[in-house]
């Protein structure tokens, strides 16, 4: 089960949220042909830094990876499908690049993440972020109160699936709060009324990956941390975190 949060908290985790928008905004805005990965990560630190807000995924360490996370942000590019380390890599005109972003603020933590192209984005890559973003938004319009993860899960696979792509293996959203991952897990695939059942406070992260050509599988870089779509085909993500209340799910990471 999930911890419920109280409108206060949820109000609180308004601001952690709209911080992240906020980095997420200006590391597109810097983003552009020439600029490496490591640029974009020192923008995010200093909209960070100048909100008294301190990066979630700096020197996180899960059990699974080898080593620390390196960088505020993950830095996805091209076949990188989440979890690219921001390093001396410079963006090449028509890169596809995923930013996934997280922070706490008084100890609440929002997280969020944006897909976008540098340069002259191939029409595909656009067709794929503009897949992913519907497919997040069908997922949040599934967080309803009465609705399951199940739900929440079939929007985002109907989605993706109706449109071709393939959605990233073992991967889905999680329940966040004072902690960057807390229950529940939250499914990128599903059927209407199987799982935990939503109910008002609940506060989740939903966040869709999709892959080009259909397929799910993934292979892991030798950093131990970045998942890469196989036979190079590019991938997109998109994340918000969202309340569930009486009036309807709300997002909390916008500006």
């Amino acid at each position: 089960m999930g911890k419920i949060k109280t409108a206060t908290e949820i109000a609180a985790m308004r601001e952690a949220g709209r911080i992240v928008a906020q980095a997420l905004a200006a590391v597109r805005a810097h983003a552009d042909v020439g600029v490496s990965l490591k640029e974009l990560d020192a923008v995010a630190a200093s909209v960070f830094s100048d909100a008294g807000a301190v990066p979630a995924f700096l020197n996180y360490h899960p059990r699974w990876a080898p080593t620390p996370f390196p960088g505020v942000i993950c830095a996805s590019v091209n076949d990188a499908v989440v979890h690219g380390i921001p390093n001396g890599y410079r963006l090449a005109d028509g890169d596809l690049v995923s930013i996934d972003a997280g922070a706490f603020l008084e100890g609440w933590c929002g997280d969020s993440a944006i897909s976008f192209t540098v340069g002259q984005g191939r029409p595909e890559d656009l067709a794929l972020i503009a897949a992913t973003d519907a497919a997040l938004a069908r997922g949040i319009d599934a967080a309803r109160i009465g609705n399951t993860m199940g739900h929440i899960g079939h929007a985002i696979e109907k989605e993706a699936r109706r449109a071709g792509y393939g959605l990233l293996a073992d991967h889905g959203g999680h329940g966040i709060g004072k902690a960057m991952h807390e229950e529940p897990p939250v499914p990128n695939e599903g059927r209407p009324g199987r799982g935990m059942k939503l109910t008002e406070g609940l506060v989740i992260a939903i966040e869709p990956m999709l892959i080009a050509g259909g397929r799910d599988d993934y292979q892991h870089d030798g950093d131990g941390w970045t998942l890469r779509s196989l036979k190079g085909k590019r991938a997109a993500h998109s994340e918000h975190t969202i309340a569930i209340t009486a009036d309807g799910p709300v997002i909390l990471t916008l500006p």
